[in-house]
């Protein structure tokens, strides 16, 4: 019998790939590395695989990487 995942699971364990990640413990997020902030699973965009950490924001990259984000002017 199958059963159904609480999508308030609590913190998920990830493994991070390029273009892709693994669940390796079901739940509902991640937390940024920079922040602390949780990331739920559906909208998580940022992470980096060396150092396996998800991102909240590009900000939050550039603030790991120790640099400021570029502005787009237009």
């Amino acid at each position: 019998m199958l059963k159904t995942l609480d999508p308030k699971g609590g913190e998920a364990v990830v493994h991070y790939l390029d273009g892709s990640y693994r669940v390796v413990k079901p739940g509902a997020y991640v937390r940024c590395a920079v922040t602390g902030e949780p990331i739920p699973l559906e909208t998580l965009t940022y992470w980096n695989v060396e150092l396996q950490e998800a991102y909240l924001s590009p900000e939050a990259v550039a603030d790991r990487i120790g640099r400021k984000p570029r502005r787009i002017e237009g």
